[in-house]
């Protein structure tokens, strides 16, 4: 693991430090909707559902921003091999990060009363769009916030001839992030015009923009983990960037089908959103391949955890899930249902959420000193936020399928109470699954806040040495004394690898043809065994394909720490790394 080589770089602190703070606070918020949605008088005329939901998506939305921001920082002097430019604007940014997050929570609070603060035809203190509530008070920091960063990117970058594909990854990215954030700055009286604009900033956003952050973010947290050649990565980056924007820019037709927009949408946006899981599948091929191009064990565990995590769920959250509600016949019985948040809690945490803690567990030991810290909290971290947030999806798209049949087949009544008990057993599960999330969101808090303070991990000098192999030789063949990991820890193949992958595209497909069916007769007429029994096979089944795969995956990894090495002498296997077998 490599040593903070510029001192810039520690700016990116203080931005990981806020993005841990804001994680915790969200999810107090979303523990608390998962509450009233089973006692929905809870704090009623205090903190209202509606409220408490938008500070959860907001809040949500931010600390990703605030781990982006600090991860670039801190990636940024080592692709450009010297310090950040104009520190001074970082400073500042920080400080207008924190402004516009405490403006963000406080007005909330102006939905309750409908005050949008009009002067010259703008809501100024809040505008009450999904997602990009904030008035344009907000909206003119968060652009300036956008354009600093882009200038000191881009002005620390090198010149534009020697960048490789992760500069242009970033650049474009960092750029983007500025440029699309115009379209939500102009109020539109229109609301199928008010929407169409909408959705260009929240899906160009987080299916365009987020997509290519988080592509360069994970390549080049692989170079450092596994010492991955840039070149072949930056092989990745071009092409899983290239397919991001041909498939999403048209892709966002999706969000077109039911707000007054010409019925055209409905084929192309199919179409393209099809399409989105192309550049999903392709990055989730490429981490098996830079994962496995030696045997050297984990340098950071946790960080790679988490990096395979974002990887896996961006595959199941974004790519399957979303897939399975893309189509138009899919989702005129979806939208608006709890199917859409069980696609949209993992794709968001999933993807984005996983690559940003998998950045700060890269660098905050090494900013606090303590590469060689103590990882075992960290992992247990990952197994809770990892298995709850797939616990969530499931109770969501259960819920979200009795609904879509009592709601939208039947067409009984939401307010009227028939609604509510059938979804109940679906509701409990909810805060149950969230319960055990929080508390792996606690133990990341807690860990990443107090590395560096708390007792390192035992001294590798005591460590076990790892025996030599011949080069050249089969590292997966052992050497005199030292067989190769068996059974589930085993070497995980490329054919194995694309079996798993199948299996949770098999299901994906099952989930599909559970919602294609609500449009058959016999399901409006009042038979809902078909759906129920698809989605009862579908969603359980990709939930644990999901966790055997990583679970299998991780395995292997981490068997690496007693397996031979190529070369002519041994190598030292620091203690933290040998205690993982």
């Amino acid at each position: 693991m490599i040593q903070i080589q510029y001192d810039t770089q520690r700016l990116s602190m203080r931005f990981f430090m806020l993005m841990l703070v804001l994680f915790i606070v969200q999810v107090g918020f979303g523990m608390l909707l998962a509450l009233q949605h089973i006692d929905p008088a809870l704090l009623a005329g205090r903190l209202a559902f509606n409220i408490a939901r938008a500070e959860h998506l907001n809040l949500g939305i931010i600390w990703i921003l605030s781990g982006f921001i600090g991860t670039i920082l801190f990636i940024g002097p080592l692709l450009s091999k010297r310090e950040l430019a104009a520190p001074w604007l970082i400073r500042f940014l920080f400080v207008a990060l924190v402004a516009v997050t405490l403006w963000n929570i406080f007005a909330q609070g102006f939905a309750r009363t409908g005050t949008s603060g009009w002067w010259m035809g703008q809501p100024w203190l809040h505008e009450g769009l999904e997602y990009i509530e904030a008035g344009r008070v907000a909206d003119v920091v968060i652009l300036i916030g956008f354009s600093i960063l882009a200038y000191v990117v881009l002005r620390t970058f090198p010149p534009r001839k020697e960048w490789n594909e992760i500069h242009w990854a970033l650049g474009l990215g960092v750029v983007a992030l500025t440029v699309v954030w115009v379209f939500g700055m102009f109020f539109i009286e229109r609301l199928d015009m008010s929407e169409y604009f909408r959705w260009y900033v929240v899906h160009y956003w987080v299916e365009g923009v987020w997509e290519v952050l988080h592509i360069a973010m994970v390549a080049f947290l692989l170079v450092l983990l596994f010492d991955a050649k840039v070149k072949t990565v930056g092989y990745a980056v071009f092409w899983g960037v290239s397919l991001v924007w041909l498939s999403g820019l048209i892709g966002n037709a999706h969000h077109y089908f039911w707000i007054g927009t010409p019925e055209f949408w409905q084929f192309w946006g199919s179409l393209f959103s099809a399409l989105e899981p192309l550049p999903l599948i392709f990055c989730f091929w490429h981490i098996y391949l830079d994962a496995h191009h030696d045997r050297k064990p984990l340098k950071n565990a946790p960080a790679f955890y988490f990096i395979l995590g974002s990887v896996v769920l961006e595959q199941v959250g974004a790519g399957i899930l979303g897939f399975t509600m893309t189509f138009a016949l899919t989702n005129v019985w979806s939208h608006g249902t709890w199917v859409t948040p069980a696609h949209g809690h993992l794709a968001l945490f999933g993807t984005f959420g996983m690559v940003v803690i998998a950045a700060a567990y890269y660098a905050i030991p090494l900013m606090r000193g303590a590469p060689g810290f103590d990882e075992r909290l960290g992992k247990i971290a990952f197994w809770l936020v990892f298995t709850g947030m797939l616990g969530m999806g499931f109770a969501f798209a259960l819920g979200g399928t009795v609904q879509v049949f009592a709601y939208r087949t039947l067409g009984l009544d939401w307010f009227g109470g028939d609604i509510f008990p059938a979804m109940n057993f679906f509701k409990v599960l909810v805060p149950l699954f969230g319960t055990v999330f929080a508390v792996g969101t606690v133990l990341i808090v807690f860990d990443l806040a107090t590395v560096g303070y708390r007792s390192p991990a035992a001294s590798a000098a005591g460590a076990p040495r790892r025996p030599a192999i011949a080069p050249h030789a089969d590292p997966h063949a052992g050497s005199v004394g030292v067989p190769a990991a068996a059974g589930w820890a085993r070497y995980l193949t490329g054919y194995e690898t694309s079996l798993w992958l199948l299996a949770m595209w098999f299901f994906g497909a099952v989930i599909t043809f559970g919602l294609l069916s609500f449009n058959l007769a016999s399901v409006q007429a009042g038979n809902p065994t078909l759906p129920y029994v698809m989605a009862s096979v579908g969603y359980p089944g990709l939930l644990l394909v999901t966790l055997l795969f990583v679970w299998r995956f991780l395995a292997s990894m981490e068997s690496r720490a007693s397996e031979p090495v190529a070369g002519g002498d041994t190598e030292a296997v620091p203690a933290f790394a040998a205690a993982r077998t």
